[in-house]
């Protein structure tokens, strides 16, 4: 793992893979850390001819913790939303997106294929029609455009999600019963649910850094990104749009939304897959992302 700076934040990275390769950029999801791509997947994607780098977000694992700025109150943020005001909040998607434009100049990278799931989907979507000259392609997993007519996430799977969460310090025990609960939801119906895995990657999150205000902040950016859906129409690189059929956080309407919304972009619904990435479907969804790199991007008439 390195660390590199980019605009006053350090992101904390590590590469797979021949440097001299076209770049995939792995973009990690709301509140995880960049082991949420683990090693094999990266692996996978690495012997198909790419150059692989995951990094952890800002407010994540080892990245720069924006920890002077409070996090919003969930409450709060929603009333001022509801009532039409956009709330002071410590950053937005478009900084997370430039944290990684940042990370790609500071790796010497001009052009990178990039790969976000759920709110690292949206970083990759800002990322795609903010600096298209820099995409080679999308892929957007588990994700969603902002449109405020899609279905609502399930209130128990959001609830588990956004109530405060045991100390890990002090009670790893409860900590862990709530995190595997929560992992164990939002699994999809089709693939076995691996506690024991589970259960190893929660420890090691929390050994490589823990904090709860640092997810609040993150939320708060994807709570005032809007509808990206008028500038994804402007996105012109290869796209694939993956979802599962059993995501309880972000329902199939929502990838069918980005997809629809995104010129000549695949959509691929896997069925039994919730908002997770099982080691069954690594193949499957490595092999469709290496499909989508080798796509021509779109070009006017």
């Amino acid at each position: 793992m390195i660390r590199v700076e980019t605009d006053g934040v350090e992101l904390a990275c590590e590469a797979f893979g021949n440097p001299s390769d076209e770049a995939i950029l792995l973009i990690a999801g709301l509140g995880t850390q960049m082991i949420r791509w683990t090693a094999p997947f990266c692996l996978a994607l690495a012997a198909r001819g790419h150059h692989v780098i995951r990094f952890d977000n800002r407010d994540a694992g080892c990245s720069t913790h924006i920890s002077r700025r409070t996090a919003p109150d969930f409450g709060e943020l929603a009333a001022a939303l509801m009532a039409g005001r956009t709330p002071d909040v410590p950053y937005t998607l478009h900084d997370m997106a430039a944290d990684a434009f940042g990370l790609l100049d500071a790796l010497s990278i001009d052009r990178a294929h990039l790969v976000g799931r759920s709110m690292g989907g949206m970083i990759a979507q800002v990322m795609a029609y903010e600096h298209p000259e820099r995409v080679a392609s999308l892929t957007s997993m588990m994700s969603s455009t902002g449109n405020p007519s899609l279905p609502s996430p399930a209130r128990d799977a959001i609830a588990m999600m956004t109530k405060p969460a045991p100390n890990p310090v002090s009670d790893e025990a409860t900590y862990l019963a709530h995190s595997l609960a929560f992992a164990r939801r939002i699994a999809g119906s089709r693939y076995p649910f691996d506690e024991a895995a589970a259960r190893r990657l929660i420890i090691e999150e929390t050994r490589r850094a823990q904090d709860r205000s640092g997810f609040g902040r993150q939320i708060a950016a994807i709570a005032v990104s809007g509808d990206r859906r008028r500038r994804l129409a402007t996105v012109s690189a290869p796209t694939l749009v993956i979802h599962g059929s059993d995501d309880p956080l972000f329902p199939p309407a929502c990838g069918e939304d980005t997809a629809a919304s995104i010129p000549a972009a695949e959509f691929m619904l896997i069925e039994g897959m919730g908002h997770d990435l099982p080691p069954q479907l690594y193949g499957a969804v490595v092999e469709a992302i290496d499909r989508t790199t080798r796509r021509r991007p779109q070009t006017c008439e």
